[in-house]
């Protein structure tokens, strides 16, 4: 499947669809009634490589929260709304870079049309986001249950209530916890729609089985040109959320920005502590950016730089000594235990 050139929005500075770069999003779960703890967490959330925070808006006292956190954010702050649209409002004129909204769930056409015109006067878009529990009791009995069929028909129903007032920055989201749905929903909107689509598995679940499912289905949708924006949902620490959707983006060939490490399983030929180097060389590379490069980790001295010879740099272990090699060809022998060390050091000096 080719990539489809969808519309563009702007979430600040961030360009999100129309063949721009997959935005990475989060959300805090902080109050955001407390705007230092949220801006502390957002500024965490930069740091390791968001591009897009979410915020919840419950009542009015986070909507005037929300002035001092956009204040603050180095990044574009999108407001999420349920139901009030009073709140909508709030966020917006607070200096809000998008709202979060399904505009069937606030009431008459006059409140939609109150936030479409504060949203087109700030030049802001709006992301409807429909999922398994939001859809429509009507659209549910036609379909029986939440199907991928029911989520996109509920998108699309939200949409068309946004373009009755000729607003058209909109970006759309049909997630499910369930991955096979969540791919066909994207699928069939990414068939129907010219709008840009955020990218997620809701209900994911932990970083375990969350990352896996997002892995999956993201994955699995980007590799098919599919998607504009991605958040990966995790019952954690929301930086984990950045470390993932960057994986995940890396895996399918979307970002080389940073350090790919590839490592080989181990066999009966290893004879160093691999999986513990492994797990090294990818904790101390993780927030080198900058450097376009992948970097191999191989067990065996003997096939290591062969198998890996696509790789820009690498070690293999041997048999009390290691090697450091550069496109398949051995640079030196270093001792075992200095083998992470002087890999480090090829990574710093590699142009």
């Amino acid at each position: 499947m080719t990539k489809k050139q969808t519309r563009q929005i702007h979430v600040g500075q961030t360009v999100i669809g129309g063949g721009a770069p997959i935005a990475i999003q989060s959300m805090t779960n902080t109050d955001t009634r407390d705007a230092e703890a949220t801006l502390a967490q957002i500024r965490a959330l930069a740091e390791a490589g968001c591009q897009i925070v979410r915020c919840a808006v419950p009542d009015a006292e986070a909507a005037r929260a929300l002035e001092t956190i956009c204040g603050g954010s180095p990044i574009p702050v999108v407001a999420d709304i349920h139901f009030d649209y009073r709140l909508a409002l709030d966020s917006i004129a607070a200096g809000v870079h998008k709202i979060r909204l399904n505009p069937g769930n606030i009431g008459s056409d006059d409140r939609v049309k109150a936030v479409v015109q504060a949203a087109r006067a700030k030049q802001i878009p709006i992301r409807i986001g429909v999922n398994s529990g939001s859809v429509e009791k009507s659209i549910l009995a036609k379909y029986g249950a939440p199907t991928p069929e029911a989520l996109v028909e509920s998108a699309l129903y939200h949409a068309s209530l946004l373009e009755k007032f000729d607003f058209y920055d909109i970006c759309l989201s049909m997630k499910s916890s369930s991955v096979p749905y969540t791919m066909q929903a994207y699928q069939l909107a990414h068939e129907k729609s010219v709008y840009p689509l955020h990218l997620g598995v809701t209900e994911a679940g932990t970083e375990y089985m969350g990352t896996i499912k997002s892995a999956a289905g993201i994955g699995g949708l980007l590799a098919l040109g599919i998607g504009d924006t991605i958040r990966v949902s995790l019952t954690d620490d929301p930086v984990k959320e950045i470390h993932a959707a960057q994986a995940i983006l890396k895996a399918v060939g979307l970002s080389d920005d940073g350090v790919n490490v590839v490592s080989c399983p181990t066999c009966g030929r290893t004879r160093i502590d691999l999986i513990g180097i492994a797990k090294e060389v990818e904790q101390r590379v993780a927030n080198i950016h900058g450097k376009k490069l992948t970097v191999a980790v191989m067990g065996c001295a003997v096939n290591g730089p062969g198998e890996a010879r696509e790789a820009d740099l690498g070690i293999a272990g041997g048999d009390g000594v290691g090697l450091i090699f550069r496109k398949g060809e051995i640079l030196r022998k270093v001792p075992q235990e200095q083998l992470v060390e002087a890999l480090m050091q090829e990574i710093e000096q590699y142009e």
